[in-house]
């Protein structure tokens, strides 16, 4: 007779199957009005788009899947200001509730080969401030978006300093340096995010792994760069990781 242990684990893969055909369903339904969207509204209009991606997608895709949100720290925030947003990354989860935890809309920094993916490819590049390291030109070219998204544009930045999913046992990767010469460079204050109890819900170690629960998303006090230079840069990366690691101890 299977252990509860082994049901479990049978239930939590149908549960992911369900999560990945909601994902996708949601997508198909939704991708012809975006593509329609895009075509025909104005360039502001981009803004609405991100909005309604990053809390009408978002909150149907974690109703249907019965995954909640506990969200604290809100009021640390301010709505008037463009931040650099970062926070820890451990699932392939945490894009949808980085969305979904910031109460107005941000574009992601994000790596040039992921338009290359069908259909989503097209909304990473729309949504998205693309990265191109190819060479010297296309890098300039790329931080020269970059700076115009925040600076013309108004919009936040999201970046995840640990570069790419953090799948080891320590709490943290070790941190690149391009989100915080970014945010010197711009002046812009580091908004910092940490999720909490993520790995209840989905667990990377499981491989295909999904199940109702609940998320708690903390929100630190922005950190402000003003008067910071690149020799800065060291401490202002050490100080942002030792805010989420503090709040990853709190994790139950």
């Amino acid at each position: 007779m299977p252990s509860i242990q082994n049901v479990m684990k049978i239930l939590r893969k149908l549960w992911a199957i369900y999560g990945i055909l909601v994902f996708f369903l949601l997508w198909l339904v939704l991708f012809p009005f975006y593509y329609l969207a895009f075509l025909v509204f104005p360039r502001p209009w981009v803004r609405h788009i991100i909005w309604f991606s990053h809390h009408v997608y978002t909150r149907l895709y974690f109703g249907l899947t019965l995954v909640r949100f506990k969200i604290e720290g809100l009021e640390n925030l301010n709505m008037d200001q463009s931040y650099i947003i970062v926070s820890n990354h451990s699932t392939s989860l945490d894009f949808m509730i980085n969305a979904r935890a910031y109460p107005s809309v941000y574009k992601f920094l994000a790596k040039k080969e992921l338009i290359k993916i069908p259909l989503f490819g097209f909304i990473v590049r729309k949504l998205c401030v693309l990265v191109d390291r190819s060479s010297a030109s296309s890098r300039s070219s790329s931080m020269k978006y970059l700076h115009r998204t925040l600076e013309e544009d108004g919009y936040s930045v999201f970046i995840y300093p640990e570069g790419t999913r953090n799948t080891t046992k320590d709490p943290l990767l070790p941190f690149h340096k391009g989100a915080f010469r970014i945010a010197i460079e711009s002046q812009k204050p580091i908004a910092i995010q940490t999720i909490l109890g993520v790995k209840k819900i989905t667990n990377p170690d499981a491989g295909l792994d999904l199940w109702p629960g609940s998320v708690r998303i903390v929100w630190g006090k922005p950190i402000e760069t003003a008067g910071l230079t690149m020799s800065d840069v060291d401490a202002l990366s050490e100080l942002v990781r030792t805010a989420i690691l503090e709040n990853l101890k709190k994790e139950k």
